[in-house]
């Protein structure tokens, strides 16, 4: 092993002298910056030839694949659906159909649990017929008739994407139809023949982040590029973002202007393409239209003609009149996570203390609102599956770390029934799960949940994995099962993890929303740390209450959870002996200038800026990486494809590891964009190598 670790710093360190002459002598390693130069791709073909060989060796490595690929393609799961115009519609992706099917079926068949689903499209055979590595995006649709839609094709799984009309009717895309070529775009319907489109429209068309400056309308039959011009946002704005709301027979136009990622400036566009910007506060999120009242979650207090709005409330604005009104006020303890408008009314779905749940809001007769809670199974995961469609009947879905998924039908009065729930993927008997509280520097309570076997948790001193993310408005949920899954979720950790004797432990630090904008935002910009700080809080809770050891805890997290893994790496190496970085941001100084980087400056803000520098650099693992320090040994893994976070992130962690004399995994695929993996395959060939590596550094006697 060393004599290959030696290698490999050799291969890096010659690579790197041999650009240093024109590159940035401070950082050696930009080259691999370069995601498709020969030089870069024969280094991570010898990285991933290096870690693939040693991990995939290992004789627990089939088992563990074969138990991934058991849960990712099994026929158990449950089909989740939205209801459009009487009939429920549904992407599926199994062993046979790697890429899926979109399909449909009935609402009573699938309701009585005996849906007949019928194809519309089958990517497999599209990608094959085409000889492209198509992979599905998302599927745009005019409601309510649900006739006419544009689908998402992107290579290889990037977000930058091809849009194509497809007919439901006839089940074909349409000859000479609707079509964006490859960019990151974003479109709406307004009727069967107009489109508002944002996409790069040439010379100056983006943001500095890589988004659509500019919105139009695209009637049929017109060239794209003589698509009338409604609105076009400043260069250092994040995007140009357009919306279409049906709402009964009236339809209602928006185009939002992001100044940065969180904030929205919303303007609606009246008759001649007009433009009236509503007197929305920035930190405010549409969710839609319901009889002339556009509906808002606050994410900050607002004061508006004599009257003040809570921050995390729901409230509504009336498009004619401009008058506003209350509809769901969360407490303390509650955030708002998700709002379904139907056909009269809403549901909505929160959390209280990180406990999901849902109600119906709707109209009282003497004016104001009403809300009644949807009774559901408690302690787990509540999610809305369908809501809208023309009807104010839904679906609703209940999980847990060890409950699998159950689908719930909803009446329009409140009626619940159970009609469909997942068998498990694994005999979850003498399993607990518990919410505990760590206490933070400052002082501030942070849950999270522990799930191992009971007899374990009593022995104590247990093999555990600590997951954690802590930004962009994301809450950490105990769930069962969720695509794209990751390994912290309850069937996969419990069939490969914990019931081979492990821990899994879920962080609800801040940085997420578990309890509403606020925990979000304690945790922005100079506030970072306070993120990190949990997250460690945790992880010393673990340790002082006997749970584990630093011998044998073993964290995780990806994308701004790898920020997070590169944090704890630089800042409390001696806490952990396995740490499982995915598709990070790594270096802080330049992670605006990457890719979709500069949008993000809203969480982290701008290293170009002295006094923003000063607090980004504190943390920011590449520059921080020393050598003589405790690391353990890291897993690195990124994927070529990724165009949102770049992959010279994780390269350029390794190659500055490997400078410092430090071992480490390192696997780049080569396809499947942000999520690192393009099909359900790849996805369980990763997740296997993950737990490989945890198994490696975490339960092994000799590492």
């Amino acid at each position: 092993m060393k004599k290959i670790m030696a290698a490999v710093m050799a291969a890096v360190t010659i690579g790197a002298m041999a650009v240093m002459t024109t590159v940035n002598a401070s950082d050696p390693y930009l080259w691999l910056e370069e995601v498709e130069s020969e030089q870069a791709l024969d280094w991570v073909r010898a990285q991933n030839k290096r870690s693939l060989g040693e991990l995939e060796s290992d004789p627990r490595f089939a088992d563990l694949y074969k138990d991934a690929l058991s849960v990712l393609t099994s026929d158990a799961r449950l089909a989740y659906g939205a209801i459009h115009n009487g009939e429920v519609y549904n992407f599926w992706q199994d062993e046979t159909h790697i890429r899926g099917l979109w399909r449909r079926a009935d609402v009573e068949g699938y309701r009585n649990g005996e849906p007949d689903w019928e194809t519309l499209i089958d990517f497999d055979a599209l990608a094959k017929a085409e000889g492209e590595n198509w992979i599905k995006g998302d599927i745009a649709c005019l409601s309510p008739a649900y006739r006419h839609c544009m689908v998402e094709l992107s290579d290889g799984g990037k977000d930058a994407a091809y849009w194509r009309e497809f007919d439901l009717e006839t089940k074909t895309f349409v000859d000479g139809g609707f079509y964006l070529p490859e960019a990151k775009s974003w479109l709406s319907w307004v009727d069967a023949d107009t489109l508002l489109v944002a996409t790069d429209w040439g010379a100056d068309a983006l943001t500095t982040s890589g988004y659509p400056r500019q919105v139009r309308r695209w009637k049929r039959g017109a060239s794209k590029d003589d698509a009338e011009i409604l609105m076009t946002v400043g260069a250092d704005d994040v995007w140009a973002f357009p919306v279409v709301e049906h709402d009964g027979d009236d339809t209602y136009e928006f185009i939002l202007r992001g100044p940065s990622f969180f904030e929205r400036e919303y303007h609606q566009i009246g008759a001649g393409g007009a433009l009236a910007k509503l007197p929305l506060p920035l930190n405010a999120d549409m969710q839609g239209v319901l009889d002339g009242v556009a509906i808002f979650l606050l994410r900050e207090d607002w004061a508006y003609r004599g009257n003040d709005y809570a921050q995390g409330a729901l409230i509504g604005y009336d498009l004619n009149s401009g008058a506003v009104e209350n509809i769901f006020a969360a407490s303390q303890s509650q955030s708002i996570e998700g709002v379904g408008v139907g056909k009269s009314s809403l549901i909505v779905q929160y959390l209280d203390d990180v406990s999901g749940k849902a109600a119906r809001v709707s109209r009282r007769k003497k004016g104001g609102w009403k809300s009644k809670e949807i009774k559901l199974p408690t302690n787990g995961v509540v999610a809305i599956v369908s809501a809208g469609g023309g009807t104010d009947d839904a679906m609703v879905s209940f999980e847990n770390l060890t409950t699998p998924d159950s689908l719930f039908y909803v009446t329009a009065k409140n009626k619940v029934s159970k009609i469909a729930e997942t068998a498990p993927f694994y005999d979850a008997t003498g399993v607990m799960v518990e919410q505990r509280f760590a206490t933070s520097a400052d002082g501030t309570k942070v849950p999270y949940f522990i799930m191992g076997q009971d007899a374990v948790l009593k022995q104590g001193n247990a093999p555990t994995i600590q997951y954690g993310y802590g930004g962009f408005l994301v809450p950490i949920l105990p769930a069962y099962y969720e695509d794209p899954a990751r390994p912290q979720n309850g069937a996969l950790a419990g069939l490969m993890w914990v019931k081979r004797g492990g821990v899994m432990v879920l962080s609800n630090i801040r940085g997420g929303s578990e309890y509403g904008p606020r925990w979000h935002e304690a945790a922005l910009k100079q506030n970072r740390q306070r993120a990190f700080d949990d997250f460690i809080a945790i992880s010393e809770d673990l340790i002082e209450t006997g749970v584990t050891s630093p011998s044998r805890l073993g964290i995780i997290g990806r994308s701004n959870g790898g920020l997070l893994m590169g944090a704890m790496l630089t800042q409390r190496p001696e806490l952990y002996a396995a740490i499982d970085i995915g598709v990070p941001l790594f270096d802080m100084k330049r992670y605006n200038k990457l890719l979709a980087g500069a949008s993000w400056m809203g969480e982290y803000g701008n290293p170009d800026i002295e006094e923003e520098w000063d607090y980004i650099s504190k943390y920011s693992p590449y520059q921080n990486l020393k050598a003589g320090q405790p690391y353990p040994k890291v897993l690195l893994y990124t994927s070529t494809k990724d165009d949102r976070v770049h992959p010279g992130h994780a390269r350029k962690a390794a190659a500055r590891l490997a400078e410092l004399g430090y071992d480490f995994y390192y696997y780049e695929n080569i396809e499947g964009g942000h999520g690192g993996t393009a099909n359900q395959k790849q996805l369980a060939r990763r997740t296997a190598l993950e737990y490989v590596y945890f198994f490696r550094q975490l339960m092994d006697e000799v590492k």
